[in-house]
């Protein structure tokens, strides 16, 4: 057998698996799922399962957090129970696309850049990138990163502002460049260990993270120079009615006081936006 046909049998044998994987799912990425959601009674939730408060695993093995819980409480309601998938970050909107989850729901910041890759729901909570940095460095602006080591999450919000606003801060730090980690976990441990000076993260995070670690009278946290943002859900662009569906229970989960009872139970506040209200 000649080497192009061997070629040919196995680029059809991989065509038919394809097939195969499709039709056993019955699940397009390319046109409206709700359908499919509704009859499977399943949907896939794609998260980073180190991000506290927001999603994550606890020391029991149990995925727990603020949007966890907001999650579950909105797909109730339609009787469709979640499986939650914990992703790489930086691969998010790729697994997404290519149907290996359904949705990206885990403090997902809505950015120009992302809304040409999925579509957003209504945004539920606001959210801004604020710099942390050990008291011990007397690092207390963002002027003070001058020729300093910044870390940040590798895909994040952060640091596509960092990205995207040289002049606030990438055209000073050393490199002119951030350190790049795959979790916000691992960047706190080179901080506290002095690999980094400074690390852009989410303000959610750093507050919940540090209280609990009993760390916050040993760190600075310092405001954002960048403009706020808004976490919201991400879905594929052919899923409309889904996107549809959620932004309706969000609203009607508020009305009824479950979001305000999620939102006290992690944050001791309503952190809703004004869109809900």
């Amino acid at each position: 057998m000649s080497f192009k046909k061997i070629l040919l049998g196995a680029a059809a044998l991989f065509t038919s698996f394809a097939l195969i994987a499709c039709s056993s799912t019955g699940k397009s990425t390319d046109s409206d799922q709700w359908e499919t959601y509704q009859s499977s009674k399943t949907i896939t939730i794609g998260f980073d399962d180190t991000f506290v408060p927001m999603g994550y695993e606890d020391e029991t093995g149990k995925h727990v957090g603020f949007d966890i819980d907001l999650a579950e409480a909105v797909f109730s309601e339609y009787g469709i129970d979640i499986v939650w998938q914990p992703i790489n970050w930086d691969l998010k909107e790729t697994e997404l696309n290519n149907g290996t989850i359904d949705l990206i729901w885990n403090g997902y910041s809505v950015t120009s850049e992302r809304e040409e890759k999925v579509l957003f729901t209504d945004a539920y909570m606001e959210n801004e990138q604020v710099l942390v940095t050990k008291k011990s460095s007397q690092i207390t602006s963002f002027a003070a990163m001058k020729d300093k080591v910044l870390g940040a999450q590798a895909g994040s919000s952060g640091y596509d502002a960092f990205s995207s606003n040289p002049t606030i801060l990438k055209d000073f730090v050393k490199d002119n460049d951030a350190i790049q980690y795959e979790t916000f976990t691992q960047a706190l441990i080179d901080l506290k260990n002095d690999r980094i000076d400074g690390l852009l993260i989410d303000r959610v995070y750093a507050n919940y993270y540090l209280k609990q670690e009993g760390e916050l009278d040993n760190y600075t946290i310092i405001e954002s120079e960048f403009e706020g943002e808004d976490f919201a859900v991400g879905a594929r662009k052919a899923d409309e009615t889904l996107v549809k569906n959620i932004n309706a229970t969000l609203k009607q989960l508020y009305e009824k006081g479950t979001f305000q009872e999620i939102s006290d139970k992690w944050f001791g506040e309503d952190v809703a936006t004004d869109l809900l209200k």
